[in-house]
């Protein structure tokens, strides 16, 4: 059988990253291991949204059905999108023709390129109200993008809108993707776990593709 390609989707977490402090817990000099103490803002990284977190309904991030973290998954192509620009339903070109429901969505934009620069979360491509509500009405299972979010984050009308759409509609908002450039398929397994959280509004995650 042909082992497929497995390609890390995650973020490494580490002390440049908003939201994290890692620090020295125990040392094998002084205490015979090594360990650390770590201090992770829920939405750092590589993550995924809990309804819980704009306030949508009250699911947590741990209540969310583990059959809906393995999924089909679409991989559009926005490598050409421009800073700030809104995603119309227009970009999906034909993923829009041939898209099922319960299939999931990943949007490479190549943003994660810009991990570290003022740009990464002032100036990132966003959902456009259009999109959002395409994406309910197809019933989307997952959605994944680079940017650390799905709307402007220096604009709370917008990036509440756009969260409330996509939640209200059942989609699981996976935000701080990478490596999608790795892709050669149009379609993946997408595999994304978070941690965890009890009562938690979301949670960094480890977030993988298989392609065949």
């Amino acid at each position: 059988m042909q082992r497929k390609k497995i390609i890390d989707l995650t973020l490494s977490v580490n002390n440049k990253m908003d939201g994290v402090v890692i620090t020295p817990a125990k040392t094998i000099d002084k205490n015979g291991w090594n360990a650390t103490t770590l201090n992770l803002y829920s939405h750092s990284g590589t993550h995924m949204d809990a309804p819980l977190h704009f306030g949508v309904n009250a699911q947590t991030i741990d209540k969310l059905s583990i059959e809906r973290l393995i999924s089909e998954a679409w991989v559009v192509n926005l490598t050409h999108i421009k800073p700030k620009e809104e995603i119309l339903i227009a970009h999906l070109d034909g993923i829009a023709d041939v898209f099922k429901a319960g299939q999931s969505i990943l949007l490479h934009t190549g943003w994660s390129k810009k991990l570290g620069t003022a740009a990464y979360r002032d100036n990132l491509p966003r959902i456009s109200v259009e999109l959002a509500n395409w994406l309910g009405e197809k019933k989307v299972n997952m959605l994944g993008v680079e940017p650390p979010s799905v709307a402007d984050v220096n604009n709370l009308e917008e990036v509440t809108n756009i969260h409330h759409i996509l939640m209200k509609n059942d989609i699981i908002i996976v935000e701080g993707l990478c490596n999608l450039e790795q892709i050669t398929t149009p379609k993946v397994t997408l595999i994304a776990l978070p941690l965890k959280v009890e009562g938690g509004d979301g949670a960094p995650s480890r977030v993988i593709a298989l392609q065949d």
